[in-house]
């Protein structure tokens, strides 16, 4: 799979649409509204939600990012919106397997520290999606398997390294080889996981189905 460098405040495109989410933008959303959840750390989670549950996972996601949030807040219907189409951009890229898959994370202009903590929370919230929900026993298995079991403790490393800032994991060229190896981890993950999801992916959640 190939890398994909997007440009500044366009991280995430669906087929021509002219539809694009960034990172601060929703972060600041989330934040005014009340939510507790950071916008890399939410984009993490519904990557693991999506793996383990298909499309029948983003309602369970849209309400778990929100569930702190004020129904009444003047933004709410903004961020709502914003979450729609994050889940539906996520959810196309990895059933349709495209290379322009990518983790919501703040700008490459942005400072490394920055980067290295918004990475560390999308961790903690794809490890979240992945194994908060009751498994079935064949997935706790495969979960415990490989290639999945090496890609979790691959991950959680990950998570440590951020919340550190180990100097081994603080150069710009090590930033991006974590990155896109989680980029290509994530696919992997809900490949892996396709014949054990609960429900059938012929709705894309944020488009023929209502999410919230």
């Amino acid at each position: 799979m190939g890398s994909f460098r997007p440009e500044k405040g366009t991280l995430y495109r669906l087929d021509s649409m002219d539809q694009a989410i960034d990172h601060y933008e929703l972060n600041e959303l989330l934040r005014s509204c009340g939510s507790s959840w950071n916008a890399a750390q939410a984009h993490g989670l519904l990557c693991g939600r999506l793996s383990v549950n298909g499309s029948g996972g983003a309602s369970r996601w849209f309400a778990q990012v929100l569930e702190e949030a004020d129904p009444q807040h003047a933004l709410r219907a903004e961020c709502e919106a914003m979450l729609d189409s994050l889940c539906a951009i996520t959810w196309r890229q990895l059933v349709d397997r495209q290379s322009e898959f990518a983790l919501l994370l703040p700008d490459d202009q942005d400072s490394l520290a920055e980067r290295t903590a918004a990475m560390g929370l999308w961790c903690e919230g794809f490890l979240h999606g992945l194994v908060s929900e009751k498994h079935s026993e064949a997935l706790k298995e495969r979960l415990a398997a490989e290639p999945l079991a090496d890609i979790i403790k691959d991950i959680l490393q990950f998570t440590r390294v951020a919340a550190e800032g180990d100097d081994d994991g603080s150069d710009e060229e090590s930033y991006v080889e974590l990155v896109e190896y989680l980029r290509v981890a994530t696919q992997l993950t809900y490949e892996e996981l396709a014949d054990l999801r609960e429900t059938e992916e012929d709705a894309q959640p944020g488009e023929s189905v209502t999410v919230h």
